[in-house]
């Protein structure tokens, strides 16, 4: 929480390969937080589609699919083996990439490596970035996608596997993470107050990972960990707020401070799993998110990395990295419809 006592703790040691990456991401920024765009493209290596699996992950296969030509919107969808006669439908995974809705692709390479690993149908959704498209354009691309995934008859023609659109999560990143929550909102609302036939798409469960959240307030994780690792900083943070929420108002607007009795929850709002960071500097913001949602009577379990830093999961050289999809996979399976016998 603000103000509360951080430890003086060292920031562990890290893998060149992981102290290099960090390095690179911070020099295609100003110390202002501006972007050096043409620097930044240069290095976000892309994977393409593999319809036949890749040496690195022999049972997954993905393909591409337009979600809305008129927009640009498309989603990466990943599929694991097909199962067994008899096997259960697989849950469905959305997910939303980080980047402070400015950076990344569905096809930006540690998102592609990510959702390969989750043991689920994953749909990786491209939505729209900033400055270009601002608040709310990546809200409405998410609640696009999943409209696009009920609007599937049968569902199984998302996959060469069966799916179960009753088991559907929402996962993502850092602004992804935002996008979890808020793309969970509107669409437990719209789906309370619909007239027409409810909707197939059942959210189960929602997976929000180190997500970005803030206020004009300074908290003492900002300020403490504010140089703890390249990948995120103050001012960098600030900036994205500025390109992505609408002009002339501050981070107290709702998108980004998702915390307090002002908060709105639908009633079907889903169980929630919180990843939190101990060297991040939003961790605080996460702390009052995870309070919030209990004081309102939902399900939500935060879980915690001592050691890790904002965009530890993008690196899987760091240990923390596969424990958290292993957490994430254990959350999917504990909040799955199960099956009766």
């Amino acid at each position: 929480m603000a103000g509360s006592d951080h430890s003086a703790r060292r920031m562990p040691s890290l893998p060149w390969t992981v102290t290099i990456q960090a390095a690179a991401f911070a020099f295609a920024h100003r110390l202002d937080g501006s972007i050096r765009r043409s620097l930044f493209w240069l290095g976000d290596l892309k994977n393409g589609a593999t319809p036949t699996p890749r040496s690195d992950a022999p049972d997954v296969r993905s393909a591409d699919v337009t979600i809305d030509a008129s927009s640009g919107l498309w989603a990466r969808v990943f599929s694991p083996p097909a199962s067994s006669a008899g096997e259960a439908p697989l849950p469905v995974v959305v997910y939303f990439h980080g980047g402070g809705f400015a950076l990344f692709s569905a096809a930006s390479r540690p998102y592609d490596n990510l959702c390969r690993g989750v043991g689920a149908v994953v749909v990786s959704v491209n939505y729209r970035l900033v400055p270009e498209h601002r608040y709310p354009a990546a809200y409405d691309d998410g609640v696009a996608a999943l409209r696009y995934l009920d609007g599937i008859a049968p569902p199984d023609g998302l996959a060469p596997v069966a799916v179960d659109l009753s088991s559907c999560f929402l996962a993502g990143d850092s602004s992804g993470g935002n996008m979890v929550h808020h793309v969970a909102q509107r669409w437990t609302s719209m789906s309370a107050t619909s007239s027409s036939p409810p909707p197939r798409l059942r959210l189960a469960g929602a997976v929000l990972i180190q997500p970005f959240f803030g206020g004009e307030e300074r908290t003492g994780a900002e300020l403490a960990f504010d140089k703890a690792c390249r990948i995120l900083t103050v001012a960098r943070a600030d900036r994205y707020w500025r390109e992505f929420l609408p002009e002339g108002t501050t981070r107290d607007h709702p998108a980004a401070r998702v915390c307090g009795d002002g908060v709105e929850l639908a009633e079907a709002f889903p169980p929630a799993m919180v990843a939190v960071g101990g060297f991040d500097l939003l961790k605080d913001w996460h702390a009052r998110y995870v309070e919030t949602l209990r004081r309102k009577g939902r399900v939500v379990s935060m879980v915690e990395y001592p050691d890790a830093f904002h965009g530890f999961y993008a690196f899987p050289e760091l240990a923390d990295s596969g424990k958290f999809v292993e957490d994430m996979k254990l959350f999917v399976d504990e909040h799955r419809p199960k099956r009766l016998v």
